[in-house]
């Protein structure tokens, strides 16, 4: 094996070092939303049903763990936690929902004025 050490970086050339999304410092990947919030790049994770579901079983986990070493206050973070993704799941879910009854919809109407014409 080769015992040579690695050789890091310093600070000053660091800050040059382009980031994943392309932007030269950290300054310009922080953006502020419309809403006033700080948008941090998620990569869609707040989208995909799935990643949300499985993202508050974690914390419904997290708490039933923290209830049973007995520390209450986290439990209810975490409960709190997984009551925010289950508002999600149930948002993104409900808007799947009127995405497919659209969907069908629209192939209805375009099934008519095929059989009319």
């Amino acid at each position: 094996m080769n015992n040579r050490r690695r050789n890091f970086r310093s600070r000053s050339q660091k800050s040059s070092y382009r980031r994943r999304n392309g932007s030269i410092n950290s300054a310009n990947s922080n953006k502020f939303s419309p809403n006033g919030n700080i948008n941090f790049g998620r990569n869609g994770s707040m989208n995909n049903v799935h990643n949300v579901e499985k993202t508050m079983q974690k914390f419904q986990q997290l708490a039933k763990d923290a209830q049973s070493n007995g520390d209450p206050v986290l439990a209810q973070n975490y409960l709190q936690h997984a009551d925010h993704y289950l508002r999600r799941f149930n948002e993104l879910t409900e808007r799947k929902e009127n995405t497919v009854e659209k969907n069908l919809s629209q192939d209805e109407s375009k099934e008519k004025e095929f059989s009319q014409n």
